[in-house]
């Protein structure tokens, strides 16, 4: 299985809003403008991460954006005053899922962010209706907290 990881950039936006995602709600994961208006939003401001559109034998299989997290009111009190990063926007077209292209793709882009900007702790927001997003992260070594934003549970993964 060939899985790479590309910048999200205006050449490649359109193909990115081509992901068949009909099955995942937009309360689950944000859409792919607001993905490219957070990704905007970080290049303007200085903010480090990536958002990555994601291949799977040279096709568009998925987005991920994995960048510097913003203080939030409700971040978890041990996320307070450290930085860390926050995961945005992973979403694999329906038609990828169940290959293990989308735990490929997130190790990929977390070893990515690593080496370009350093390592630190990865924070993320997963629906409290979304048990299939729960499981994933569980075995992606996430530790699942009592935070909640919103109708989203935060889930925190340390440096390993």
């Amino acid at each position: 299985m060939a899985v790479t990881l590309e910048p999200l950039t205006a050449a490649n936006l359109d193909e990115a809003r081509g992901i068949r995602r009909e099955d995942v709600s937009e309360e689950f994961v944000d859409g792919i403008d607001t993905l490219w208006e957070l990704t905007e939003y970080g290049t303007e401001h200085g903010c480090t991460g990536r958002t990555f559109l994601i291949r799977y034998d040279g096709r568009c299989a998925g987005v991920l954006l994995l960048g510097e997290a913003l203080p939030w009111d409700t971040d978890p009190p041990e996320m307070k005053e450290r930085p860390f990063y926050r995961l945005l926007g992973f979403v694999i077209d329906r038609k990828y899922r169940g290959r293990g292209i989308g735990s490929a793709a997130l190790e990929m882009a977390v070893r990515e962010v690593y080496r370009e900007f350093g390592e630190r702790p990865i924070a993320l927001g997963v629906h409290r209706d979304n048990a299939g997003a729960e499981r994933f992260y569980l075995r992606h070594g996430f530790h699942k907290t009592s935070c909640m934003e919103g109708n989203d549970c935060y889930f925190l993964r340390y440096i390993r």
